[in-house]
């Protein structure tokens, strides 16, 4: 499986995506107007170890929410992430049964990598 979530909005996942000049078996989910299924997101979950690996603390709605002062679970993450997409950590990339989250430099170098690697 090959696939990135992201949003369409986002300059920075834009940019990820055009940098990585990505094939076209890989499907790209824009997770805003495709919203991300309980199913996929326990398949992330368990490729990424956790649902708070997956749970963006950038979020605008992160401080609105009030959950900076609240103690949060696994249950809680997922529940947020089904329930409002800002709170996913973007983009994800799935190759094959790797996961990468996030938009850190050394994230977006680990997936060009891979896909270096593979060809």
């Amino acid at each position: 499986m090959r696939i990135v979530y992201h949003l369409g909005t986002c300059s920075t996942c834009a940019k990820i995506i055009k940098e990585l000049n990505l094939s076209k078996d890989f499907r790209q989910r824009e997770i805003k107007t495709e919203s991300i299924s309980e199913q996929e997101l326990e398949q992330m979950a368990k490729l990424a170890g956790s649902y708070e690996a997956l749970f963006s603390r950038r979020a605008m709605k992160y401080k609105s929410m009030g959950l900076k002062d609240k103690q949060l679970g696994e249950q809680d993450y997922k529940q947020l992430i089904l329930d409002e997409y800002t709170f996913l950590k973007r983009p994800v990339f799935i190759i094959d049964n790797e996961i990468f989250i996030g938009n850190a430099k050394k994230t977006v170098e680990a997936v060009a990598e891979k896909l270096a690697n593979e060809q």
